[in-house]
């Protein structure tokens, strides 16, 4: 007795399955480029949702106008270092925190400028936002 194998192999190759993958690939790929854009970010100054806690000994404000006042007494842009010193030794504390308070339209060399006092002097500067 002669026994037939029914194991034929069949030479059709079936694409739906690798279409599906291929779709979610493309896919894939579209979404994450669309999000990658390494220099087409635009800038937008964020607001700040949390505070920091710390003792105000010290206020500097800095207006529109650039000018700088320390504790409602204008000081001088040229003479702002020496004015920080003295104000903290007539404070008297011992971790003096100096908190600056710069307008929208200020220069970003001024609130730098501001901001490198920390290290110089060894005090903490903290810089004030409008909360959302």
């Amino acid at each position: 007795m002669k026994l037939k194998r029914n194991n034929q192999v069949n030479a059709m190759f079936q694409m739906s399955s690798l279409t599906d993958i291929i779709f979610l690939l493309l896919i894939f790929f579209m979404l994450t480029s669309t999000l990658v854009a390494p220099n087409a970010i635009k800038v937008k100054l964020p607001s700040a949702t949390g505070q920091t806690l710390a003792k105000q000994s010290i206020t500097l404000s800095i207006t529109e106008e650039n000018r700088f006042y320390l504790d409602d007494v204008e000081v001088q842009r040229a003479d702002l270092e020496s004015a920080v010193v003295n104000a903290i030794n007539s404070a008297g504390t011992e971790d003096p925190t100096v908190v600056l308070r710069a307008d929208k339209a200020t220069a970003h060399e001024f609130v730098i400028d501001v901001l490198k006092l920390g290290p110089k002097l060894d005090i903490k500067v903290i810089l004030a936002t409008q909360p959302e």
